[in-house]
């Protein structure tokens, strides 16, 4: 896809970086723009996957949205190097199942990444102890309700005008991990309309990462799991439109996991939602808190969520 392709495949608009795919004998290219502005959050980096027969096909193609976008391609801008590979699990995909590929919107993270991803709904719902600890410790409180409208009154729209989307709701998707687990799940809930499934790989539903969390983790267990099912029991969609993948290993951070999501297990069946078809909870032993083991079990959450 050559640079007049690009402004053909984008409406006209023109991305700041057009980025070919070191995957083997991969077509596919990653559209970059730099610092888009936003009036509802801070400016970030937005990087969009396109199939490798985006330039050759009509098709519309599904879109999946996922948090710390500088992760989830290549290792150059990735934390550790490592990055989720997702370009070449969508690949994966359409080699075994045609036509099942999709667009990917990474959204990258900026400094404020703890708060932009904190729910708020959740942090309203904690008790006044727990409220300050959580906004002490995150530097500020949180600006997640920003975000989201910044995703969906702002860069959805952008998407959808300038590709060959599939807008609606059963369409879209929206995908993260550890924190970006948590905005995914708070999107859902606020959006259920605009997203019809989100992947929550190792939620970090404890939420605070200070040592004495981990060194006493019965130290706010109990009253960050009433905060969450607070929430869930108010906001959690009905069953049947939308899907939610949760999962986490048994590996450092990942170990510390398992009392919440037993409990935010119970949560949604008790408003109804079914296991294995309206939403899944894993564990994966051996499993840590990286990306390589998001990038190992991505194929999972990836054929729940989209089919």
């Amino acid at each position: 896809m050559d640079r007049r392709t690009l402004i053909a495949a984008t409406g006209g608009l023109m991305a700041s970086t057009l980025i070919p795919q070191s995957s083997e004998a991969s077509e596919a290219m990653i559209i970059r723009y730099e610092a888009m502005p936003s009036r509802y959050t801070a400016a970030r980096n937005i990087s969009v996957w396109l199939p490798a027969d985006y330039g050759k096909s009509k098709r519309r193609y599904p879109v999946l949205y996922m948090h710390d976008g500088q992760n989830i391609f290549g290792a150059s801008h990735a934390y550790g190097g490592q990055s989720w590979r997702v370009d070449q699990a969508m690949e994966a995909r359409q080699r075994a199942v045609p036509g099942s590929d999709a667009i990917v919107v990474g959204i990258w993270n900026t400094p404020t990444r703890r708060q932009d991803f904190s729910p708020a709904g959740v942090e309203a719902a904690m008790d006044e102890k727990l409220r300050a600890r959580t906004i002490r410790e995150h530097e500020g409180p949180a600006l997640s309700d920003g975000y989201l409208r910044f995703m969906v009154d702002e860069l959805k729209p952008m998407i959808d005008r300038d590709y060959r989307t599939k807008p609606g709701r059963d369409s879209t998707f929206i995908m993260g991990s550890s924190m970006g687990g948590l905005i995914s799940l708070y999107g859902i809930c606020e959006y259920p309309q605009i997203f019809g499934g989100a992947g929550c790989l190792s939620t970090h539903w404890t939420l605070l990462s200070a040592a004495e969390s981990y060194t006493k983790p019965d130290l706010e267990t109990p009253a960050m799991i009433q905060a969450f099912s607070t929430y869930l029991k108010r906001k959690l969609p009905k069953p049947g439109q939308n899907k939610i993948w949760m999962d986490h290993g048994t590996i450092n951070l990942d170990s510390f996991y398992q009392p919440y999501q037993i409990a935010m297990d119970q949560v949604f069946k008790a408003r109804g939602w079914q296991q294995g078809k309206d939403f899944e909870s894993r564990v994966y032993e051996g499993a840590d808190h990286n990306e390589a083991s998001w990038r190992a079990r991505l194929h999972e959450p990836l054929s729940f969520l989209m089919g």
